[in-house]
C-alpha cells in the first residue's frame, strides 16, 4: 500500500505569524489531494484573541489542526519576543511527541516539517527525527535577506549600537543603501533581549531544507535574484504569495458588534474617497499622538475612517478598544467631522480594504497588511511603528516606488507624526501621486495572475511540491 504524504506546520502564536501559515496549508493542501496536513497549535491563554482565532479553526477536508498541551511559561519580567522564543521552545517535548505519534503510522510519510520565523528551536526535533524541516517566512524576501545577513553585520559592528557604526548599510536584496532609520524596530539596542533572540533564530535558517516567502516573483524581482550572494548555504527560496486570509477576521474576531455599522457607513460614500488609517492588531495610539492625527486629518479636509486602540495593560497583552473615545479625541474633532469621518474600534481590516469606498490606506506596514492592500488595489501611506515594519516602508516606498512616505522619523524606538505630517501624507497618498495609485492597481492584476496556470507563485509551488517528493 502506497503511503500517503503528509506535510506539519507549527507557528508562532501571533495573529500576523500563525494565520499566514494556516492559511498556507490550506492552500496547499488544495493543491495536491494526495498530500494531507496538520497544524500544530501553541496557545498563548494570555491572549483571548489568539484563543478565538484557535477556537474558529475546524479541520475541513485534508487539513487537520492539532492543539498542543501547553508549556511551562518563562519569567513574564522579558520581553515580549524574548518571552515567545523562550516558551516556543519549552513546547520541544510536545512538538516531538505529536510527531512522533504522526510518524508511526505506517499509512503516512511525513514529507516536510514546517517551521516559522520564531519557531527554529523546533529545527532539532525534525533533525532528530529525520524530518526534513523547511521555514515558512510570512514577512517579505527583503526582511529575510535582512535576517539571513543579521549575523554578518553583528560581527561588522560588534561591539557598539548600529547607529553610532554607519548612517547606512549595504544589505544584500536591497538595490538602495538602507538607513539604519530604517532598520528593525529591535536592532535599536543590541544587547536587550529585544535584539539576542532575533539574531539566535536568525543563525539557524540556513540549517533549513529550504525557505517558502509569502511574496512573489514580480514584486521582489530584485530580492529573489540578488539575495543569496554570499549564501552559498542557503537552500532554495520559493516564493508562493500572496497568501492572504481574504475572509478576514470579521468571522471569527469576537469584537465584531460595531462592523455592520462601519459598512453601512461606508456603502454611503463616494468610491475611492475614504481614507482608512489603522495601527494593525498589535498597534495602538496614545492620547497625545491621536490629537496629532486628529488635527492632521481635519485640517486635510479627506473622507476618513480611523481605527483607535489604546496601548496594552500590560507587555503580554494585546491593544483594547478605548472605552470613550470624546475624552482622547481634540476638542470639536466629532462635531467639525460629523458625516465626513468615522473613528471606531477594532474592525475586520481585508473587509474594509476590499470596500469600493476606500481609496487609501494609512497603515503600519505589517507585510499582511501590504500585501492586502495590493490584492485590492489601495494605494499605502506608510506609518511603520515596531518590529520590522519600519524596513517594510523603506522597501515599499524607496526600493518599489508602491507607497508614499508619511513618516520614518522616530525616537528611541518610537514613531513620531505630526499633524503637518498627516495632513501632508493624507493629501499626497489621496490626490498627489498617481505614479504610485497607478503602479498599485497594476501590481493588484499580478496577484490574481500569479496563481493563473504558468503564474510564478504557481510553478513556485508546484517546485515546492516536486521538492517535497509528494
Amino acid at each position: 500500500m502506497t503511503q500517503q504524504a503528509k506535510v506539519v506546520f507549527v507557528a508562532t502564536p501571533t495573529i500576523g505569524n500563525l494565520v499566514p501559515v494556516v492559511e498556507f496549508s490550506k492552500l496547499l493542501s488544495q493543491k495536491n489531494q494526495n498530500l494531507s496536513v496538520t497544524v500544530l497549535l501553541i496557545n498563548f491563554p494570555q491572549r483571548p484573541l489568539i484563543q478565538s482565532y484557535i477556537d474558529s479553526l475546524v479541520s475541513d477536508g485534508n487539513v487537520e489542526f492539532l492543539s498542543l498541551p501547553a508549556a511551562e511559561p518563562p519569567s513574564p519580567d522579558r520581553a515580549t519576543i524574548s518571552f515567545l522564543s523562550l516558551w516556543i521552545e519549552n513546547h520541544g517535548p510536545h512538538v516531538r511527541r505529536a510527531l512522533t505519534k504522526l510518524k508511526s503510522d505506517d499509512d503516512v510519510r511525513i514529507a516536510g516539517f514546517f517551521v516559522d520565523m520564531f519557531c527554529t528551536s523546533f529545527i532539532d526535533v525534525a533533525e532528530e527525527l529525520d524530518i526534513p524541516c523547511y521555514l515558512y517566512f510570512a514577512s517579505p524576501a527583503s526582511f529575510l535577506s535582512f535576517m539571513l545577513h543579521m549575523p554578518t553585520l553583528d560581527a561588522q559592528v560588534r561591539d557598539i549600537e548600529f547607529r553610532d557604526a554607519a548612517k547606512e548599510y549595504v544589505i544584500p536584496g536591497f538595490e538602495n543603501p538602507v538607513p539604519v532609520e530604517s532598520f528593525p524596530h529591535f536592532m535599536s539596542k543590541r544587547h536587550e533581549d529585544t535584539y539576542l533572540p532575533f539574531l539566535q533564530h536568525a543563525k539557524r535558517y540556513r540549517e533549513t531544507r529550504g525557505m517558502v516567502v509569502n511574496t512573489f516573483e514580480e514584486l521582489e524581482s530584485y530580492c529573489l535574484g540578488s539575495m543569496f550572494a554570499g549564501n552559498d548555504d542557503v537552500g532554495p527560496v520559493y516564493p508562493i504569495g500572496p497568501v492572504v486570509d481574504r475572509e478576514g477576521p470579521a468571522r471569527w474576531h469576537p469584537d465584531s458588534w460595531n462592523h455592520e455599522i462601519v459598512m453601512e457607513w461606508l456603502d454611503n460614500q463616494p468610491p475611492s474617497s475614504v481614507i482608512f488609517l489603522t495601527t494593525g492588531s498589535m498597534g495602538s495610539l496614545n492620547p497625545a499622538q491621536i490629537r496629532e492625527i486628529a488635527t492632521g486629518l481635519d485640517r486635510s479636509g479627506y473622507r476618513f475612517l480611523w481605527s483607535i486602540r489604546e496601548p496594552p495593560k500590560s507587555k503580554l497583552d494585546l491593544p483594547n478598544d478605548y472605552t470613550n473615545l470624546d475624552h482622547v479625541l481634540p476638542p470639536g474633532f466629532s462635531d467639525r467631522t460629523n458625516g465626513k469621518g468615522m473613528v471606531c474600534g477594532w474592525v475586520p481590516q481585508v473587509t474594509i480594504l476590499a470596500h469600493k469606498a476606500i481609496g487609501g490606506f494609512v497603515s503600519h506596514c505589517g507585510w499582511n497588511s501590504i500585501l492586502e492592500a495590493l490584492c485590492h488595489g489601495v494605494p499605502i501611506g506608510t506609518w511603520p511603528i515596531y518590529a520590522e515594519q519600519h524596513l517594510n516602508a523603506f522597501q515599499m516606498v524607496k526600493e518599489l516606488g508602491l507607497a508614499v512616505e508619511i513618516t520614518f522619523d522616530y525616537k528611541d524606538g518610537v514613531t513620531l507624526v505630526s499633524a503637518e505630517d498627516v495632513e501632508r501624507g493624507v493629501r499626497k497618498l489621496m490626490d498627489g501621486d498617481d505614479e504610485v495609485r497607478g503602479k498599485v492597481k497594476e501590481y493588484s492584476e499580478m496577484c490574481k495572475r500569479v496563481w493563473m496556470k504558468n503564474g510564478s507563485s504557481a510553478v513556485s509551488l508546484g517546485k515546492l511540491i516536486e521538492d517535497l517528493n509528494i
